[in-house]
């Protein structure tokens, strides 16, 4: 798999370009700053963009702006935005309009490389990838007419899960339930938030989107 990492700070670049290399990714150019990371997509076209939310010249949102314009030019490409804080605005910004192929992670909360890596590839494959503290600040931020309101407290925790990317057998694994368990509250949830028509995989992304804010 190939990949771009954008991020100002060199050793954290490089860190990361070794820890990639030692799990079968192929790191085809770095950057370090928002502009050169969608020059480096552009031209290299890789499976992922791996990019730092605060980045030169004001360090505030180039890295958001940058996987935005990436999303828009090359929408097969998945693109991971690392942040060193929950930045509720960035992450509407960035996934309000759809989470396929997107992921918001924190830096300080990688600290198990095989999830890492897992979310990484689920990202490059079209799914998504949002860290359960991103999810907790947005649940917090819930408007007074939650269209979520109706869900039992365990269809909230799997619609979580569901927004951090993973599929009915990682939710059944997280949750230590059977696989049945979970398709019964995802159903549960599809009803509930009346989508019980079309596709399933198009159902889940509707979900998600009433989940983060971004309506349905």
């Amino acid at each position: 798999m190939r990949v771009v990492i954008g991020d100002d700070t060199v050793l954290l670049r490089e860190g990361i370009a070794q820890l990639l290399g030692r799990h079968g990714f192929e790191v085809v150019a770095q950057a370090g700053d928002g502009e050169d990371v969608v020059r480096k997509a552009r031209a290299h076209k890789p499976d992922l963009v791996l990019v730092d939310i605060r980045m030169p010249p004001s360090h505030t949102d180039e890295g958001i702006r940058a996987a935005l314009e990436i999303k828009e030019e090359m929408p097969s490409v998945g693109v991971v935005v690392l942040s060193q804080y929950v930045q509720e605005a960035y992450a509407m910004q960035l996934l309000g309009g759809g989470a396929d192929g997107l992921g918001y992670l924190l830096k300080d909360r990688v600290t198990d490389v095989d999830s890492f890596t897992e979310s990484l590839r689920r990202v490059a494959g079209g799914g998504s990838a949002v860290d359960p503290e991103v999810i907790a600040h947005l649940l917090q931020r819930r408007p007074a007419q939650d269209p979520l309101a109706e869900l039992t407290p365990r269809e909230r925790e799997v619609l979580a899960l569901m927004a951090e990317g993973l599929t009915n057998r990682g939710i059944a694994e997280r949750l230590v339930v059977t696989d049945g368990a979970v398709e019964r509250h995802v159903t549960g949830i599809f009803s509930k938030l009346l989508l019980d028509a079309g596709p399933t995989e198009h159902r889940r992304v509707l979900a998600v989107l009433t989940f983060l804010g971004g309506g349905a």
